[in-house]
């Protein structure tokens, strides 16, 4: 039985995200932190870890970009999406005028922004390291809430004021599966990577697309992130169809390394298909 380390305590999307992929009997280790969950794997106390990657409201989490670009070789071997409810969760005896705190993991205040400015304008957001420490933090303290899982309402005595409250009632977070070793071809994969290109040379970012798209490679998404040297230094990530070792791909790729100052391949793996 595979051991996937996860950002816990139980009760977080990321367990959900765990059990979608492994199954209910999965082994779960929790752990306090997404570079947590990736020392786990590293260091052996699991074979797969579960990463948070992007959400379709707030897009991407810059914490697990961080990691994989900074400080992990592990690839990504698989991706998982969930449909994500947000509920409002307090305990028995609290009613929505009682609310002065609500409490959350920063990505699910943000997805909930316009249920918080609508209801309970006067409330103070307050960060939490996970939506399972909101709730548990919220049936220790009078007068505040939490935005957490449906899991969560099963697990913990409370009470759930409200469903749904997310922005946007289609609202997913994909995750990333990482562990030390690639996944082989499938036949409907997808490659991650991130380039840095060379600077103050016009044109370098469309020489590097040119060599996708002279080879009819599609890119199903692109964006960049701060390279956390120097103002202005991007580095661009992006998420390609098919597996590198599929020629095409794989002579792609030999290409933009070349090109590029710093170049990483994160891994291919199968795309998600929903059921």
């Amino acid at each position: 039985m595979t051991t996937l380390a996860y950002l816990g305590p139980p009760s977080t999307w990321s367990e959900s995200a765990a059990l979608l992929y492994a199954g209910q009997d999965a082994r779960l280790l929790p752990m306090g932190s997404i570079p947590a969950v990736v020392s786990a794997v590293e260091t052996g106390l699991a074979e797969q870890g579960v990463l948070p990657v992007e959400n379709s409201l707030e897009g991407a989490v810059g914490l697990t970009l961080d990691v994989l670009i900074h400080e992990t070789d592990l690839p990504i071997v698989a991706e998982v999406v969930v449909p994500v409810q947000h509920l409002l969760l307090a305990r028995p005896e609290i009613s929505l005028a009682d609310i002065k705190v609500i409490r959350s993991h920063p990505q699910a205040l943000a997805q909930c922004r316009r249920f918080i400015e609508r209801v309970l304008p006067n409330a103070t957001m307050a960060a939490t390291l996970s939506t399972t420490a909101a709730v548990e933090e919220v049936l220790r303290e009078p007068n505040s809430a939490a935005i957490g899982t449906p899991r969560a309402a099963d697990l913990y005595p409370v009470q759930i004021l409200a469903r749904n409250i997310q922005d946007k009632q289609i609202n997913e977070t994909r995750f990333l599966i990482i562990a030390p070793d690639a996944a082989p071809p499938t036949g409907s994969d997808k490659t991650s990577i991130c380039f840095a290109v060379k600077q103050n040379q016009p044109g370098s970012l469309m020489a590097v697309l040119h060599e996708f798209a002279a080879r009819k490679i599609n890119l199903a998404k692109l964006e960049s992130r701060p390279a956390r040297e120097q103002l202005g230094q991007y580095i661009f990530l992006c998420d390609l169809e098919g597996h590198r070792d599929d020629p095409p791909i794989a002579e792609a790729l030999q290409r933009v390394a070349a090109i590029t100052d710093g170049f990483k391949i994160f891994g291919s793996y199968p795309v998600w298909r929903r059921a």
